[in-house]
C-alpha cells in the first residue's frame, strides 16, 4: 500500500494523497488475522502447545470447523473487490459461494464444538450465546444469497457486509480478551456484546459509503 504524493505548485511542495478508507479497513483487519493467529491460534503451528490437550476429545469437530471458517473470513474481503468483480466475474462468483458454504459449515459445527465443551464445564449459556452469532451470521448470509439470485446487487452488497460482519465476531472476541487481558470468564459478555453491535457496524459501514459516493463522482467530474 503505497502514498502518492502530488505536486501542487511550483514551489515543489505535495499534497498527500491516502489510501481509500476501503483499503485502509482491510489492512486493519489483515492485522487483526495476524494477531489473533499468533496469539490465540498458535496452538496449529505448535503441537506442544498446552491448548491441545483441551481440544484433543473434540479436534476432529475442531479441524473442519475451522476450515470452513477460515474459507469465510479469507475469502470475505474478495467480495468486495470491485475490480474482481468486474474483471474476474466467474472468480468472484466461485469464491462467493465458496464464502457461503464455509458459512453454512462452519456455524452449525460451532454451535456443536461449544455444546460438547459442556461437558468439561462449559455453561449452557455459552452455547446459547455461540448459537445466536451463528444464527446472525446464517440469517445476512442466506439473505445475501437470496437477494443475488434475484439479481438485486445493492441489497446483496449490504446483507454480505452485514454478514462479514458476524464473520469478524470470532477474531473480534479473541482480539478483545488478549488485547485488554481480560479473564476467561469475561468472554461470554464479550460474545453477546460482538453480536449485539455486528449489525449496527455493519450499517454504519454501508452509511458512510453512500455519504462518500457524492463526493467521489464530483471529483471525477
Amino acid at each position: 500500500m503505497t502514498i502518492i504524493a502530488e505536486p501542487v505548485g511550483p514551489s515543489g511542495a505535495g499534497r498527500f494523497k491516502w489510501p481509500r478508507p476501503k483499503y485502509m479497513l482491510f489492512a486493519l483487519i489483515a492485522l487483526m488475522y495476524l494477531y489473533v493467529l499468533w496469539t490465540n491460534e498458535s496452538f496449529l503451528f505448535n503441537s506442544k502447545d498446552p491448548e491441545w490437550p483441551h481440544i484433543a476429545p473434540f479436534r476432529w469437530f475442531l479441524l473442519p470447523h475451522g476450515m470452513a471458517a477460515a474459507f469465510a473470513l479469507f475469502l470475505g474481503p474478495l467480495q468486495f473487490s470491485e475490480r474482481l468483480r468486474r474483471r474476474f466475474a466467474t472468480v468472484h462468483h466461485v469464491t462467493g459461494y465458496l464464502y457461503i458454504t464455509g458459512v453454512y459449515l462452519g456455524a452449525p459445527m460451532g454451535i456443536y464444538i461449544q455444546h460438547f465443551e459442556e461437558r468439561f464445564g462449559a455453561p449452557r449459556s455459552f452455547t446459547l450465546a455461540a448459537a445466536a452469532d451463528a444464527a446472525v451470521w446464517i440469517f445476512a448470509t442466506t439473505m445475501a444469497l437470496v437477494f443475488i439470485r434475484q439479481g438485486r446487487i445493492q441489497q446483496h452488497r449490504q446483507w454480505m457486509t452485514r454478514s462479514f460482519a458476524c464473520a469478524l465476531i470470532f477474531l473480534e472476541v479473541r482480539l478483545i480478551l488478549t488485547l485488554f487481558n481480560l479473564p476467561v470468564a469475561t468472554a461470554e459478555t464479550v460474545v453477546w456484546c460482538c453480536v449485539v453491535a455486528a449489525f449496527p457496524i455493519a450499517d454504519l459501514v454501508l452509511q458512510l459509503q453512500e455519504k462518500s459516493r457524492p463526493l467521489k463522482a464530483a471529483l471525477r467530474g
